[in-house]
């Protein structure tokens, strides 16, 4: 029998994005929580870009800011540049996106994990997790070789460090980030009980020095005024955009790689640890490297670069679409072959980092891994690129570690109610070829799941889990309380209106439907509108929208149907009539917990889910 030298509910390993999120809220659902980093200076690191949302990742931001997680109010606190993406299209599409000072996120998570009740940081590196004498169940972690604490529950959001290695150029450096130390010992963990193992890739451009620019000949991408916010609890309450002039904001600039820049990649491709063989794992398709644009994309004469500050004070510009694997030497000739760049100085080389993940099939839509209870896997250790999507995963894992711990139902966020429940479905149904990466085109209700309104989708969720205060849940409710007064009033009330030269009566909501009419251009025609402005966009949204919701909502009524039917964890497919062996082996080694769930492995037939939603009507019945 082990002997712990201290004992929590929950141990998390990993200070990253992923590994915050699940151990802030861990902590924050009332569970004695123990965080495992090898410095904890660096949790909340931004090793790639410094930036925080994008198309589809900023809705996951205020997703988790809607669950209680943290992300949101970081990036307010510390972003130098925002901006609303997508705002010529429809408000499906639409995301926020900032740029971050980098060093300041990094020091408000390192505040807030050594001042969070309940969370303690442990420096160490996580060597090893121990089971139960059953090997199907957590028992506790091994730190550093000597030191052991036990656990009810595990979540190991280990990031780029398991078997990480740099490469740049011809030279490989062991490490999980520049300059760290990889985490070499916990895969021998997963090998020993059977896991299988996947090598993937990744990397990050060079670093610049600001004062080498010539900024005057670039071109300038202001932020927005006003700026959107993600949190929905940063000031102004019940809003997702700052007042203006509340944040002060810096430019970033656009800059265009050239054909001299082309031909210095072509003529060292062989020299690239990508195309020189030097990298075995598979790389991320839709954030690839500047040598892998020029040689898929030949006929393309340029590409986009942003330079982003990575602070609002120091030197470092991160150059955004020039990540590559060329050796450094090349690296100084390619970045000065670019406009403005002509005499920069690198402030750090360029690389790519190979690492080992566990395929996320694994795992239960839960993130609970299937072949050992209590143990929790988030982050890119499942194949994700990317702060957003980790922290999603990082959230649910924390979420679900600490019920693991309660001795609670376990909780899942299906695909559509949230952009963080297609992601997770997405990679436990369909698993990962290459680093998953978010679009709002991966969700069939992006009508529903848009940017404006999470918290008013997951609100009740956060309230139900404990992470969402009384106070916080009567103020949403208040505000979906009063966008629903709103939206029947207008219903009601109507005006005469010409309409082809002749009056007629119509309603406020008719009136609203028309493209060009906004909620305060109502009064002209006399009707009172709301005094909260996030009310008067989620009105004009839900009524504009209202026939494409429709629409949306019918088309996946049949979906909505599968995935509130259960399938038992005990059930045995070998008994349920009319499944093919094929669909046997399939579902036995999936797992899946709903019906909607197995439509979507790959290989399920119709007929399939009709036969076991046969026999699950008949076990019903029988039990009733």
């Amino acid at each position: 029998m082990r002997v712990y030298d201290d004992i929590y509910d929950v141990v998390v390993i990993g200070g990253g994005h992923a590994g915050l999120e699940a151990a802030f809220i861990s902590a924050k659902m009332g569970v004695k929580t123990a965080l495992i980093t090898l410095d904890k200076e660096k949790v909340g690191l931004m090793p790639c870009n410094p930036a925080i949302g994008g198309i589809a990742k900023g809705i996951v931001v205020r997703e988790i800011d809607a669950l209680g997680g943290e992300m949101g109010k970081a990036i307010d606190e510390t972003g130098i540049q925002f901006k609303m993406l997508n705002t010529r299209k429809g408000p499906a599409v639409q995301s926020p996106r900032a740029q971050a000072d980098k060093e300041e996120y990094r020091k408000y998570m390192v505040r807030k994990v050594l001042n969070t009740p309940n969370l303690t940081v442990i420096e160490g590196e996580a060597t090893n997790i121990f089971l139960k004498e059953n090997k199907n169940e957590v028992e506790g972690v091994e730190i550093d070789g000597n030191v052991k604490i036990g656990a009810k529950s595990v979540v190991v959001s280990t990031g780029t460090f398991l078997d990480g290695v740099i490469h740049i150029g011809d030279k490989q450096i062991p490490a999980g980030r520049m300059d760290e130390k990889p985490a070499n010992k916990l895969p021998k963990f997963y090998r020993d009980l059977g896991f299988p193992l996947q090598r993937f890739k990744t990397g990050t451009p060079a670093r610049l020095d600001k004062n080498s620019i010539n900024w005057d000949i670039l071109e300038e991408a202001p932020g927005d005024e006003p700026a959107p916010k993600f949190s929905f609890w940063t000031e102004p309450y019940g809003s997702y955009w700052f007042r203006e002039g509340q944040k002060e904001q810096i430019k970033c600039y656009i800059t265009y790689t050239t054909p001299k820049t082309h031909e210095i990649i072509r003529n060292n491709l062989h020299r690239t640890a990508l195309y020189g063989g030097a990298i075995t794992g598979v790389g991320p398709r839709y954030c690839p490297s500047i040598e892998d644009k020029i040689v898929k994309f030949a006929n393309k004469e340029r590409h986009t670069v942003w330079l982003e500050p990575e602070t609002k004070n120091g030197n470092s510009i991160y150059p955004n679409g020039l990540s590559t694997s060329l050796p450094e030497e090349i690296q100084w000739e390619m970045y000065r072959s670019i406009p403005g760049l002509e005499n920069v100085i690198l402030l750090k080389p360029a690389y790519a980092i190979e690492y080992d993940i566990v395929p996320p099939t694994e795992l239960y839509p839960t993130l609970e891994t299937k072949r050992v209870k209590g143990l929790f896997h988030a982050g890119n250790f499942n194949g994700t690129t990317g702060y957003e999507e980790a922290g999603g995963q990082g959230l649910v894992a924390g979420i679900n570690a600490a019920l693991r711990a309660l001795g609670k139902e376990l909780f899942y966020l299906r695909r559509d109610e949230s952009y963080i429940g297609v992601m997770i479905d997405d990679l436990t149904t369909k698993g990962v070829i290459e680093p998953y990466r978010l679009f709002t085109s991966r969700s069939e209700n992006r009508l529903y799941l848009r940017q404006d309104n999470p918290i008013l989708r997951l609100y009740k969720k956060g309230y139900d889990l404990g992470v969402i205060s009384e106070e916080q849940y009567k103020f949403v409710k208040e505000i979906e309380e009063e966008i629903n007064y709103w939206l029947n009033r207008y219903k009601e009330e109507k005006t005469k209106v010409l309409v082809k030269n002749e009056k007629k009566s119509v309603s406020a909501y008719d009136l609203l439907k028309r493209p060009e009419m906004k909620v305060k251009d109502l009064k002209k025609y006399g009707f009172e509108i709301p005094s909260k402005d996030y009310v008067a966009e989620e009105v004009e949204i839900n009524v504009k929208y209202s026939g494409y919701f429709e629409r949306e909502k019918k088309l996946n009524e049949k979906m909505r149907y599968l995935e509130n039917i259960k399938i038992p964890k005990d059930i045995d497919y070998e008994k349920v009539p009319g499944l093919t062996k094929e669909a046997i082996q399939k579902l036995s080694k999936a797992k899946p917990i709903t019906l909607g769930h197995a439509s979507r492995l790959e290989g399920i037939t119709p007929a399939t889910i009709t036969a076991l939603m046969v026999y699950l009507n008949l076990k019903k019945k029988q039990k009733n």
